[in-house]
């Protein structure tokens, strides 16, 4: 929102500052104090307010040390975490960008999940809360969505750097580089030093098309979003 406030500002007034907002490294620091600010002002209040309407959890006695210290706690913390998140992105981030938009869509969607699954515990009184089918069915229409904006928009692309050699005045060679961004089936492995894998190899082998890459894509997606959540 910030972004396109001052983007206006600077464009139709020529407010002396506004272009700073241009620049990711700013918007970036801002957001990162942003959202440091709403969890040390808002966090504890939230916590109390959690506490007060007694959303806590619930613990089962089972004669262990240190367990009844748990009892009481805020079973809805996660939402902290969701706001500290979003409200920064929804003031700082070109909201147009694809990347922003699936960020967004991705906490909302599992963090409605975790508040179906708290609500389930806490007022409907079953400890076991949503049931896993259910979990798994959010988190692959999850990876589906996301696997299929990678795949399909035109706005996702991959930059490739190149290096050529030109021939400059007086025949002298000299080196050109540069980078494209491009629409590619490529993706990084971090840690690694050739880093770069095309997703296309994977069915390459059968005489499949780059266009037919998202048949083994999205299902990796998928694959990748159930584990995610599944280990975190």
């Amino acid at each position: 929102m910030l972004y396109n406030l001052f983007e206006f500002l600077e464009n139709q007034y020529q407010l002396t500052g506004a272009s700073v907002f241009q620049y990711t490294s700013f918007r970036a620091a801002l957001a990162v104090i942003f959202s440091m600010g709403f969890s040390l002002v808002f966090g504890k209040q939230i916590i109390s307010y959690l506490r007060s309407q007694q959303i806590g959890e619930s613990i089962r006695d089972l004669g262990l040390y240190g367990q009844k210290e748990k009892e009481g706690t805020p079973t809805m913390g996660g939402l902290i975490i969701i706001f500290s998140t979003l409200v920064p992105v929804l003031l700082l981030a070109r909201l147009s960008n694809i990347y922003i938009i699936l960020l967004i869509s991705t906490m909302v969607w599992m963090g409605l999940i975790g508040l179906f699954d708290d609500y389930i515990k806490i007022f409907k009184k079953n400890k076991d809360g949503l049931q896993g089918k259910f979990k798994v069915i959010g988190q692959v229409l999850l990876g589906a969505f996301v696997g299929g904006v990678l795949f399909f928009h035109p706005e996702v692309k991959v930059r490739v750097e190149f290096i050529a050699s030109v021939n400059e005045i007086e025949n002298k060679t000299g080196i050109f580089q540069n980078a494209n961004d491009i629409k590619s089936t490529l993706t990084t492995i971090p840690l690694f030093k050739n880093n770069e894998f095309d997703y296309h190899k994977l069915i390459s082998w059968m005489g499949f098309d780059s266009k037919f890459t998202w048949l083994i894509f999205i299902p990796i997606i998928i694959f990748y979003y159930y584990c995610s959540f599944k280990w975190s």
